[in-house]
């Protein structure tokens, strides 16, 4: 075993990157505060309850709109208010959610 010297103390340790983690171009206001990133979580079966799987696959905003609230800090108000180009990205990440493993990696090598 070895004891970790001083310079390794001062080293930078990597941070663990959060593939969730949505960073807003537009930072969306919340009373005297700006939210300029924030984690989408996995949604269970039940948070899609009332949605269509095809429809969050094709980015329907109508659908993000009351998905993402079920899945993030956001509310359903702040969400309607994103930047289009930050509508898109948290789509993309949703429709990330939807597909298995296999499924992105088949079409990773289709594209």
């Amino acid at each position: 075993m070895s004891t970790p010297s001083p310079t390794d103390e001062l080293q930078p340790k990597p941070q663990p990157q959060e593939d969730n983690l949505v960073e807003l171009e537009t930072p969306v206001r919340r009373g005297q505060s700006e939210i300029s990133s924030f984690i989408l979580r996995r949604p269970k079966a039940g948070e899609l309850r009332g949605l269509h799987l095809s429809e969050l696959l094709q980015l329907d905003v109508a659908s993000l709109i009351k998905l993402v609230p079920r899945i993030s800090p956001l509310n359903e108000f702040e969400v309607s208010q994103l930047d289009p180009a930050d509508l898109v990205a948290v789509g993309m990440k949703v429709s990330g959610f939807l597909l298995q493993k296999q499924m992105k990696t088949d079409a990773s090598l289709l594209a």
